[in-house]
């Protein structure tokens, strides 16, 4: 399988090493940074580009779009008019227009469109959705997810609930398997314009989700607690620790460990070769992106308005 990866930052640059690792050919990478791109290619003994379209003519089975999200768009229909198959790194994109123009171009063609929202291919993710569904927890009433770390001075184009909080978003509607009712949101923006801190909370009913991120926090924390009638459990996604506590015992459930990102693509390669519809579809990402864009949205204007 022919792949190539545009926008070769850390995350393509990830998404390089693991393609290598599954034994695809990579037939090239794109970045604007010339210097950049001529360096990860050589390391991989491929061809560097600085105009994607250049990659993206080369008879491509598939490609790793990991360029800032506001450039999403603009790439990814490319690709598809190349007729290649597309990993978009989360969000699928900046709005829910643009979104629904990449979703229908990959629908016309026949071609894959997957969004690369990680956290789903963490198996302790994988495993706390089967703890859910066998009840082990009870009814579900509540989830708390905390995801901070270090200011990332590198992201510009979008603020930190579009770029940090879509994850949770996504798993929360993943492991719930719902979709929330209500959006509340509030944020501050003191190192970054369109936000660096945020508490969202989504009303899916008789379950809430609780979200906080920053990028204040010295250390990355990437935890979540999810609460039942019957008991809870504790998740460290850095770790892929799970710990279950009911009334009188705590248990520990057995899963196999793993990179998220290898599973990812894994699972994208197996979707192309196949014929398999992946996982997290566009559908999926414009969903997320569309919660994420109503909290985004709230915590304006209760900053403007104070309401």
């Amino acid at each position: 399988m022919r792949v190539g990866v545009i926008g070769v930052g850390e995350m393509g640059q990830n998404h390089l090493r693991i393609y290598r690792e599954l034994g695809t050919e990579i037939t090239g990478v794109s970045d604007l940074n010339e210097e950049r791109a001529r360096k990860i290619a050589s390391q991989y003994e491929t061809r560097a580009f600085t105009n994607y379209r250049e990659l993206l003519s080369q008879e491509l089975d598939a490609v790793t779009i990991a360029v800032p999200t506001s450039k999403h768009k603009e790439v990814a229909l490319a690709a598809i008019s190349n007729g290649v198959n597309i990993l978009i790194e989360k969000p699928i994109t900046d709005t829910i227009f643009h979104a629904d123009e990449i979703i229908k171009a990959a629908e016309k063609t026949g071609l894959k469109l997957m969004v690369g929202h990680i956290e789903r291919f963490n198996p302790v993710v994988k495993k706390l959705k089967e703890t859910i569904e066998d009840g082990t927890l009870g009814k579900v009433i509540l989830l708390s997810s905390r995801r901070v770390g270090p200011f990332a001075s590198k992201i510009t184009d979008t603020g930190i609930i579009i770029d940090l909080a879509t994850h949770d978003i996504d798993v929360a509607r993943y492991i719930i398997a719902k979709e929330p009712l209500e959006v509340f949101a509030k944020f501050s923006n003191i190192k970054n314009k369109k936000g660096d801190c945020a508490l969202i909370v989504l009303d899916f009913g008789e379950m809430t989700a609780a979200i906080e991120v920053n990028w204040f926090t010295p250390h990355k924390i990437r935890t979540m607690i999810i609460t039942g009638t019957e008991g809870i459990a504790y998740v460290n996604y850095i770790e892929q620790s799970l710990e279950i506590y009911k009334t009188g015992c705590k248990m520990i459930p057995r899963f196999e460990k793993g990179e998220p990102l290898k599973f990812e693509l894994e699972h994208f390669i197996e979707c192309i070769k196949l014929n398999k519809q992946p996982m997290i579809s566009g559908y999926d990402g414009l969903k997320t992106l569309e919660i994420a864009l109503e909290a985004e949205a709230m915590a304006q204007r209760i900053r403007v308005t104070g309401e």
